[in-house]
């Protein structure tokens, strides 16, 4: 539920290479209870006098969002992060608290989060009531530039049935106010009960998305059709196709890797449109199933093959994502980032499986966010 006019500015589309670019939310904890706290709004300001506009407030006041400017190259996309992440962590220790990158708070203080001070903020607590009371979740989004809306929305059908394989790559939530969930991502379980969020509907061009979010939205299950919070949407102030369903990596190096992909796949998907392919028709229901069972099992089990409708070990999703869009990868110079991407998972697991490895140790969960934030800060607990 972020301000989505204080996002990334528009860019150009530079030659061949699309611009992408990503924001984090993170949370702010107290370094001696570990809990998340609303530290968000000071930490915000201290960071800005740094880098700018680049970092903004959330939802939740114990959150905080860094993000980056566009960008061409995965070289030039680590460097923003690291900055934007390096300003944050300055400025939470200076407000004495720390910043971690965690899909959902390993430990948080009682009762419901103090919502930021904005009007989107305070329209959604009235309409969405008690559904709100645990709505403290850390999410990455990554944008695509795609000016052409039409072309967004029948580029979106094709990448739809990913979702699923993105929100397994990224599953970094085990953990919720002091407890194992069982799942990977819980942040996703607590993203899908909402009756707006999750994979977007099919739609035939751009007139039929937005003819689908007006009815949804006089249902009162969507604030605005104006700005819709679709798992994929064509961002409603950007000129980029954006993806919403994963939740915040502890590792910058991942970041990149997720964030490339995502771009290879979507201008994959755009040549399939401009080839004349709408994209398949997957039943929303299904693709909700396999959101769901991603959000479980996270990179560790069975996954969704998008191309099939499937259900095969992860290693042959891989396999089968990255031969689909190696040319893509190839092009920009991103291949060798994707490739060490599932090399790390398939040799220490997801970040849920980190989280979980490190609750194990001994330390509980208090270890575990001591981890998670050293994480964020650059360091590399194995």
């Amino acid at each position: 539920m972020t301000d989505e006019s204080r996002s990334m500015p528009p860019a150009p589309h530079t030659g061949d290479l699309p611009t992408i670019g990503v924001e984090e939310e993170y949370f702010l904890v107290d370094p001696h209870t570990r809990a998340a706290v609303p530290a968000g709004p000071g930490v915000a300001a201290r960071a800005s006098r740094v880098v700018g506009d680049l970092v903004a407030n959330e939802f939740a006041e114990c959150q905080v969002e860094g993000r980056t400017p566009p960008c061409r190259t995965a070289g030039e996309l680590r460097g923003e992060l690291e900055r934007v992440r390096r300003a944050l962590v300055t400025a939470a220790r200076a407000r004495g608290s720390c910043l971690c990158a965690s899909g959902t708070p390993v430990l948080r203080q009682g009762g419901p989060p103090r919502v930021g001070d904005h009007p989107r903020y305070r329209a959604g607590r009235e309409q969405y009531r008690s559904m709100l009371d645990d709505f403290v979740i850390g999410a990455l989004h990554v944008h695509v530039h795609l000016p052409d809306r039409e072309l967004a929305v029948l580029t979106g059908n094709h990448v739809r049935p990913w979702l699923p394989s993105f929100i397994a790559l990224s599953a970094n939530s085990p953990f919720f106010d002091g407890r194992d969930t069982g799942y990977a991502s819980w942040r996703s379980v607590i993203r899908g009960r909402f009756p707006c969020l999750g994979p977007p509907p099919y739609a035939g061009s751009w007139e039929e998305h937005e003819r689908l979010a007006v009815l949804i939205a006089d249902t009162e299950a969507m604030l605005e059709p104006g700005m819709p919070f679709w798992d994929l949407r064509p961002n409603p102030r950007l000129p980029t196709l954006e993806i919403r369903s994963m939740d915040v990596l502890q590792d910058i190096d991942d970041t990149i890797a997720v964030a490339v992909l995502f771009r290879a796949l979507v201008v994959t998907a755009a040549e399939q449109v401009r080839r004349g392919d709408p994209g398949p028709r997957w039943d929303g229901e299904v693709l909700r199933a396999a959101c769901w069972r991603a959000a479980r099992d996270g990179w560790n089990d069975g996954g969704f093959d998008a191309l099939t409708g499937q259900v095969r070990p992860v290693s042959e999703v891989a396999e089968r994502l990255v031969g689909h869009v190696r040319p893509a990868l190839e092009q920009y110079g991103d291949l060798a980032e994707v490739t060490a991407l599932f090399q790390r998972l398939a040799a220490r697991g997801d970040g849920a499986s980190r989280q979980r490895a490190w609750g194990r140790s001994g330390a509980g969960p208090a270890g575990v966010v001591d981890r998670l934030v050293l994480a964020t800060a650059g360091a590399a607990p194995t």
